[in-house]
């Protein structure tokens, strides 16, 4: 590390033309290239082993069979088993769980199925055209960030999401909506969440309100809940519970029922897409070499910098206005996932378990904190995420989006060198004080 710390990205490059080609990995349609980042053949040959001593490849055979691996809950973690398209059996005390799970997702099949064809109507005949999903945290940051990501197929309902407790968030969730069109999902395991459940008890009010009657309620509510009775005493139809168990941890919870607010957006066939990919993942993660196991790579690096370089915080700069909220989604997904303190002997740690996830979409980004990534005194690692093809081609609007997407990185890993810096000042005609004024101020 004390080698490498002094060394410059750019230097790298110069010294090896093909970095690319043996720091890059294609997978099932992406690209990750890491050549971008402050690591040689050793330091990733010593992640590696880093890797292996620390039982990676073990600890992922025991999440996938289905091992109690959440040791202070005593649970399992097995939100691999509700993408699994092999149809292969994934064991829970020796019970295979897949028939559970195929039975949720043939129970949401034919839901959205009647919501989207018009065969679901409220209390007062009409059909659903708005769908607002109640929920918080893993109920709300995971399917909010995909339903909006995958915008451009959505072909179904309108589909919002409401989570605060805020009176606000209701009012503005709600803003023009007809009640007997609208369609609510509380997305809670315990059915007893607080801010969910207040929101929940709001737009029942809203709904017997506008409509007259109570018994509308099981006509504009489904649950996603564990809690049988607290959903029935609520007013929902059993029928139209949805059942998720206590080994979907909630930060992974988009591929259960917790998603059937993305199914309904965009149709169920397309909402098994998205689970062919995860699963697609899960098994290229599950058997790729550690070396090309984009997962592994992508996590190595963050210790890499995290306990070598000390840096407090990962940027996350996705370079496409749909996934705006990705940033958002990570910051569960990997803070509450690392953000411990003590490992699982329950002895503290002398090491970093996980940086501050934070970031916008570009370019917007770069006109408002890439100052601090370019010239401020903190390090801070940033994932570029770009998509080859643009949602919408208008003019050259995604070459321009892409050429900042590429010189920004490009910028980032070069820096400008001081004599660099003066060449371009002498060019503008600048020497002697003024120069020498201004040459700090361009050095990055």
């Amino acid at each position: 590390y004390w080698g490498i710390s002094t060394v410059h990205m750019r230097d790298l490059f110069d010294a090896d033309p093909d970095r690319f080609q043996r720091f890059s990995v294609a997978c099932d349609g992406l690209l990750l290239d890491f050549s971008k980042n402050r690591i040689t053949d050793e330091t990733l040959r010593l992640l590696i082993a880093l890797a292996e001593a620390s039982g990676v490849r073990e600890a992922a055979q025991k999440m996938f069979s289905g091992a109690p691996i959440n040791w202070t809950e005593g649970r399992s973690v097995l939100h691999v088993a509700l993408r699994n398209r092999a149809d292969i059996p994934i064991l829970l005390a020796g019970e295979d769980v897949m028939p559970r799970v195929n039975r949720v997702l043939d129970q949401m099949r034919v839901f959205c199925d009647q919501v989207r064809s018009g065969a679901w109507t409220g209390a007062t005949g009409e059909t659903i055209r708005h769908v607002v999903n109640i929920g918080i945290g893993g109920s709300d940051l995971g399917p909010a960030m995909i339903t909006e990501a995958l915008g451009t197929v959505h072909d179904g309902p309108d589909v919002r999401f409401l989570s605060n407790v805020d009176g606000s968030d209701f009012v503005e969730a709600t803003r023009g909506l007809d009640p007997a069109r609208t369609l609510f999902i509380v997305a809670s395991k315990t059915f007893t969440t607080l801010e969910t459940m207040t929101n929940a008890r709001t737009a029942r009010a809203w709904i017997v309100g506008s409509l007259g009657d109570s018994s509308a309620v099981a006509r504009h509510f489904v649950a996603l809940s564990t809690n049988r009775e607290a959903v029935a005493a609520f007013g929902v139809e059993p029928t139209n519970r949805f059942e998720f168990w206590d080994w979907v941890g909630g930060r992974f919870s988009c591929w259960s029922a917790i998603g059937l607010p993305i199914a309904l957006a965009i149709g169920f066939e397309r909402f098994e897409e998205f689970l062919e990919g995860a699963h697609a993942m899960d098994l290229h993660f599950l058997h790729e070499r550690l070396e090309r196991n984009v997962p592994v790579l992508m996590a190595l690096l963050g210790v890499w910098y995290d306990n070598f370089f000390g840096v407090c915080s990962h940027a996350i700069l996705p370079y496409d206005r749909y996934l705006r909220r990705f940033p958002a989604y990570l910051q569960q997904a990997d803070m509450e996932s690392n953000g411990k303190s003590v490992d699982r002997e329950g002895a503290r740690v002398a090491y970093q378990t996980g940086p501050i996830i934070w970031g916008e979409p570009g370019t917007n980004g770069q006109h408002a904190f890439f100052q601090l990534l370019h010239q401020g005194t903190k390090l801070v690692p940033c994932d570029f995420i770009g998509c080859v093809a643009p949602a919408h081609p208008i003019g050259d609007h995604h070459d321009q989006l892409t050429a900042n997407l590429l010189a920004q990185s490009e910028a980032l890993m070069r820096g400008r060198t001081e004599s660099e810096a003066r060449v371009e000042l002498e060019a503008e005609g600048l020497e002697g004080v003024e120069l020498e004024r201004l040459l700090p101020l361009r050095v990055f």
